[in-house]
């Protein structure tokens, strides 16, 4: 029976049948990332048989990856040219439209491919996800529970309804989606990360819902934001400039780095919360503001300057307190960074992590003795954070910019602000400029400034440009 020809039968056996689909692997080298290696070959498969369909759909999948997605439209659409009921096809090129934007022709693909296939839960999923876009939140609340009508153990769909419920303001609802979210078996529609980014933003809701205002400037508090901006279009920041630890571990540039860059975002348009010289029970506090307010914004940044600290392949950012005495869980102390990326995990914002932690770090001593030899404690530089690309197809994505290349010490500079922040700065405001530009001409200036001795380095899953001070 070929892709097109399935018949669908209705009843619990339709959704037992639509869950073992939901389970079932994508091509392998697509699901670990490996666009290139699976572009490549599914151009052997289809230089074998141009007719083959779910060869031209899987390399549709490839390209949407990428953000290709003019590339993937035509693929699926030559899918359908040789089979017109291909509902796999179909249903992926009306997400294909959905992650272009173009949401009033996603939603002509999605009516095209109900006439396929009666609705299942990925398609309502996919429906609630473009309603919730649109602002429309009570039509994506009632995709997301058609979604769950259907597949009722979807952790996806409940971590997106809580989403949704956040948005509104219904605490309770969103809280108790997020509680079933984490204890649903692994099946998805999306992605396993919804879990992790459930159970972060069920520990922000915890324990009431008023929200603590981040410490201010008195330029912030004079400086006009986009607050009252619509969600779609609000682009929130949170900078950190941690500097004043104890002893030899002080450093004389994060609190000037800090300023300089919150001043670039807010003559952008950046609402912007600055920290100063955190300790722990501040770093905790900003941070949870700001992934709260993150829920309705379009664009969240977080730029962290100060010291950073790689134990056993996870990043962490160290608040000026941090007593790192052995024998005590360093994560009691420290933040770590992989919490942060999962509060930032909703497919439709674009997150930018900016991250000046690499500095060389005295106190990594302390830290290996507190965590024990069993463990690798890394003096300098930070980890590569790996796993963006996955479930990344789905959203604007996230961009993770490090001050130097994995493993590598960041320099503190000699000046007031290190090379990178300074960098940053002299381009960040720069009308036209789209951010992937922005970090290379970064990455030239720092290398040209250390004689090579620094190399900027950057992670991202985005699907489109971003630009931060406008596109041209």
């Amino acid at each position: 029976m070929g892709q097109g020809d399935r018949r669908f039968r209705s009843g619990d056996q339709a959704q037992s049948e639509e869950r073992a689909q939901l389970q079932q692997p994508r091509p392998a080298l697509l699901s670990k990332g490996e666009t290139e290696r699976a572009i490549a070959d599914f151009n052997q498969t289809l230089a074998i048989n141009p007719q083959a369909g779910p060869a031209l759909n899987n390399r549709a999948l490839a390209y949407g990856q990428r953000g290709q997605h003019d590339r993937a439209i035509a693929d699926y659409d030559e899918a359908l040219r040789l089979n017109p009921k291909y509902y796999e096809a179909a249903l992926n090129r009306a997400i294909a439209y959905r992650e272009k934007g173009d949401f009033d022709r996603a939603l002509t693909e999605f009516e095209h491919a109900s006439t396929l296939h009666p609705r299942n839960a990925k398609h309502s999923f996919h429906l609630g996800f473009i309603w919730r876009a649109r602002g429309e939140l009570d039509r994506a609340i009632a995709e997301f529970d058609e979604a769950l009508r259907r597949a009722p153990d979807s952790a996806d769909a409940l971590a997106y309804r809580g989403l949704t419920y956040e948005q509104k303001g219904d605490y309770e609802r969103a809280r108790a989606d997020y509680r079933a979210a984490i204890a649903a078996p692994p099946r998805y529609l999306l992605t396993p990360k919804s879990q992790e980014m459930a159970r972060v933003r069920l520990a922000l809701l915890s324990g009431g819902n008023q929200r603590t205002p981040a410490p201010m400037t008195k330029e912030a508090a004079a400086t006009p934001t986009t607050k009252a901006a619509p969600a779609s279009e609000r682009r929130i920041a949170l900078v950190i400039g941690n500097g004043r630890y104890p002893g030899s571990a002080a450093l004389a540039n994060p609190a000037n780095d800090a300023r300089g860059v919150a001043a670039e975002l807010r003559r952008v348009g950046f609402a912007v919360a600055e920290g100063i010289d955190l300790d722990r029970a501040g770093m905790q506090r900003v941070l949870g503001d700001f992934l709260r307010d993150a829920a309705t914004a379009k664009v969240a940044l977080l730029f962290y300057a100060g010291h950073g600290m790689q134990i056993d392949g996870r990043n962490y950012l160290v608040p000026v307190d941090a007593k790192l005495t052995p024998g005590s869980d360093p994560s009691a102390d420290m933040t770590i960074v992989d919490t942060v990326l999962a509060g930032l995990g909703d497919q439709l914002r674009t997150n930018i992590v900016i991250l000046d932690a690499c500095r060389d770090n005295p106190l990594a001593p302390q830290v290996t003795a507190q965590a024990g030899a069993s463990r690798s404690v890394v003096r300098s530089g930070l980890a590569p954070t790996s796993g963006l690309a996955a479930g990344a197809a789905l959203g604007a994505g996230t961009v993770i910019a490090f001050a130097t290349a994995p493993g590598q010490v960041a320099l503190d500079g000699a000046g007031d602000n290190s090379p990178f922040s300074a960098a940053l700065v002299r381009h960040l405001a720069t009308p036209g400029l789209e951010i992937d530009r922005m970090f290379r001409l970064v990455r030239a200036d720092v290398v040209a400034a250390t004689g090579n001795r620094q190399v900027p380095w950057s992670n991202s899953s985005l699907l489109g440009e971003v630009y931060l001070a406008g596109a041209r």
